[in-house]
């Protein structure tokens, strides 16, 4: 009996480190040499190449329409959804039970019970703290409601693949991703501690299908069933002046399509490079992508929250140790202060602008799902620089000389958190 009982323990030992390797081992393709910075942004080849690289092409006639924090954000959505005819698919990582998480499940439930085909996919992790009665009334008006990746036996090597999309697409001609979450911190207009800075997009035109493609991929692996026909990819005509795609990145395909993204747009930079990242840790090769942009002569300046205001603190630590080498190069990092600060949007030379639901991590790099709108358009790069000021105003600067004079407890601070950056 006693041995018996030491083989059954060996066996669960076994199975959960098993379980726990396959969790935190990082997918096998890494990029791991630095980008050679041979054409700008502004460059046919520049999109040619994103298009090819990160799959779907960059393609004309669309219209972007920005979105600051939940006073614009939410009525924006939920109106797209109280018009909706067709279809409404919506993907989110976050979904929490309160005020704004109750009138999206009665406005998803209103349309689905008037005959709308819904489809909501919520992440297992993130929804944690939703109300099980949402998805029931949801569920009940006839939406189709799926978590992703649920705890379960035979997923137990996917708990740590998350999907941190955020995606709603409204009769596959309207759609809106950006960084915010369907809980109550979004709400308001970033004006206490508690309502927090966040920016979402609002797209029409043809790039929609590659949105719309981009819930479908999440959603047939949670669902097993395949959307299409006219109610989710109709004929699209050209409504704006904006060149876009909608790309995707998963831990599934290795692929580190976002990282990519990221580094080959850094390198392509000659004159400014705007980054506001609401979990901002580069790994060794963006550090060394970002300073050789910076020795090029491109005016580099990064917005992140304040670590008083961060939601992590862990990751706030991992970002502040590695600051050096980028301050040493003359790039201006900002902490934001008023209130967590959420956004994640990248604006390259006054042309490139890349939003959506993408940190500057490995856990969006090379973990989690994500989905990033590319657009091509000065106006909507003249736009975000213009609230990217004025976001930092709102910070405060981080010098060289300050952070080699920060206390050893935010250095130990700092080395604790360099343990778990891959998960971060």
């Amino acid at each position: 009996m006693r041995r018996l009982r030491w083989i059954i323990g060996s066996v669960l030992i076994t199975a959960f480190g098993t379980i726990v390797v396959l969790n935190f081992t990082p997918p096998n393709k890494t990029l791991e040499t630095p980008i050679e910075p041979i054409y700008a942004v502004d460059d046919p080849q520049f999109m040619r190449s994103m298009g090819t690289i990160l799959g779907p092409p960059l393609i004309g006639g669309n219209k972007i329409t920005s979105l600051y924090n939940g006073v614009e954000i939410f009525p924006a959505m939920l109106e797209a959804i109280a018009q909706a005819k067709r279809t409404i698919t919506f993907e989110t990582y976050i979904y929490y039970q309160g005020e704004i998480g109750e009138r999206f499940m009665k406005a998803l439930a209103e349309r689905a019970a008037a005959g709308v085909k819904v489809h909501v996919l919520i992440d297992y992790v993130g929804g944690a703290k939703i109300d099980e009665s949402y998805i029931e009334q949801m569920t009940a008006a006839g939406a189709e409601v799926e978590r992703y990746h649920p705890l379960a036996w035979y997923q137990l090597t996917e708990l740590n693949q998350r999907t941190h999309r955020k995606l709603l697409v409204i009769d596959g001609k309207i759609g809106f991703t950006g960084g915010v979450g369907i809980s109550d911190e979004w709400l308001g207009n970033a004006d206490s501690p508690q309502h927090w800075r966040d920016s979402q997009f609002r797209l029409e035109g043809p790039a929609v299908a590659q949105m719309q493609a981009t819930f479908l991929d999440n959603w047939m692996e949670a669902r097993g069933t395949l959307l299409h026909g006219d109610d989710y990819f109709p004929r699209l005509e050209p409504v704006g002046t904006s060149t876009a795609q909608v790309f995707m990145g998963s831990a599934d395909v290795a692929s580190e399509s976002v990282r990519m993204m990221y580094l080959l747009s850094i390198a392509s930079a000659k004159k400014t490079i705007r980054i506001a990242n609401a979990y901002f840790v580069p790994d060794d090769l963006a550090v060394h992508t970002l300073v050789e942009a910076a020795k090029r002569g491109v005016d580099i300046q990064i917005l992140v929250p304040a670590p008083e205001q961060s939601d992590s603190k862990m990751v706030a630590h991992a970002s502040r140790g590695r600051w050096g080498p980028l301050l040493e190069a003359g790039i201006v990092i900002s902490e934001y202060q008023p209130t967590m600060y959420h956004c994640k949007v990248m604006v390259v030379d006054g042309l490139w602008v890349s939003v959506g639901s993408t940190n500057f991590d490995n856990r969006s790099f090379r973990l989690n799902d994500e989905a990033n709108l590319n657009v091509v358009d000065a106006a909507l790069a003249a736009r975000e620089t213009e609230t990217f000021e004025r976001d930092m105003k709102l910070g405060q600067r981080m010098t060289l000389e300050a952070w080699k004079a920060r206390p050893w407890t935010e250095r130990a601070k700092e080395s604790f958190a360099k343990i778990f950056r891959s998960q971060l």
